[in-house]
């Protein structure tokens, strides 16, 4: 049985582009400034700055702000599992690999999802509909990462891997979001996870990539405003306002609409090429992404 959906405002939709067009070319900015700061000193950055802009909006907004210590431990396993997690590896696997290709794995995040809220949650149960939906994800991944990568553990082949368990860290804090943070406001779980992923981020960056300068390329700096102002701060007050005028099914084509975003980018500003199986893949991914969704199978038997 199909869980019926919202009916979509055009407004909605149009802030369902938006969201798409800006996590898309997050791809592009992290890769320019991959080329002057390393990995995890732009998680810090993209962390850091968003949780500024999203504390800020709490405090215009007069939210209240959590005092129970387990709320804080919370938001601080919520930022590893959303933030720490994948953003690194993430970036690090981007200064190996395409950034369209990236943002094809990072597609998976919503089968990963499916699974493990499968697992960890009684009405999210497997039926068979999505357990295809899954399958065909699974297919598409193989097909985009290549035969020849999964018989070698080249530097390629591992970046491929980093990104790949970075989205299965985003499905483990779609479980861990639904267990404790459900009853906050939204705006101020975004802020608190971003706050645990500074803190986690800082001795990090300190200990292994050690302070960060500010000597910046102008360049840098503008691909930092990006992915932390707009594709980290932004995305986030956006995803909410999508997630509640059109639900969580209709949100999740968001992740149909970034690859396309992020490979047209790669192309027009960095020179990359994407080997045909990762569009191949990426149409498996998308069909396993169509199935789960079940709208479009119902329309058919109908």
């Amino acid at each position: 049985m199909v869980t019926p959906q919202k009916t979509v405002s055009t407004r909605a939709w149009l802030e369902l582009l938006a969201l798409g067009l800006l996590w898309g070319a997050s791809f592009f900015s992290i890769r320019i400034a991959l080329d002057e700061i390393g990995p995890l000193t732009l998680v810090l950055h993209r962390t850091g700055w968003a949780m500024l802009v999203l504390w800020a909006v709490v405090w215009l907004r007069h939210l209240p702000v959590p005092r129970d210590l387990r709320v804080w431990g919370a938001f601080l396993v919520m930022g590893a599992l959303n933030n720490v997690i994948p953003f690194s590896l993430m970036a690090w696997g981007q200064q190996f690999i395409e950034s369209g290709l990236t943002s094809i794995f990072n597609a998976a995040t919503a089968i990963f999802g499916v699974l493990l809220a499968a697992l960890f949650f009684a009405d999210e149960r497997l039926s068979a509909r999505k357990a295809i939906g899954v399958g065909l994800g699974f297919a598409g991944v193989s097909i985009a990462i290549g035969v020849e990568a999964l018989g070698s553990f080249d530097i390629r082949s591992t970046a491929q891997l980093a990104v790949l368990l970075g989205t299965v860290s985003y499905g483990f804090a779609s479980v861990w979001a639904r267990k404790h943070l459900g009853a906050l406001p939204p705006v101020v779980s975004a802020a608190g996870m971003l706050t645990g992923s500074t803190a986690i981020m800082i001795p990090l960056v300190l200990l292994t990539e050690g302070v960060p300068s500010l000597a910046l390329e102008p360049r840098t700096w503008a691909a930092i405003a990006y992915f932390s102002l707009a594709a980290t701060a932004l995305a986030y007050l956006l995803y909410y306002r999508v997630l509640a005028q059109a639900g969580s099914g209709n949100l999740m084509l968001v992740t149909l609409i970034i690859p396309p975003i992020a490979i047209l980018l790669g192309a027009w500003g960095l020179g990359e090429t994407l080997h045909p199986s990762a569009y191949a893949g990426f149409v498996l991914l998308a069909l396993g992404l169509v199935v789960i969704d079940g709208r479009l199978v119902a329309r058919l038997r109908a």
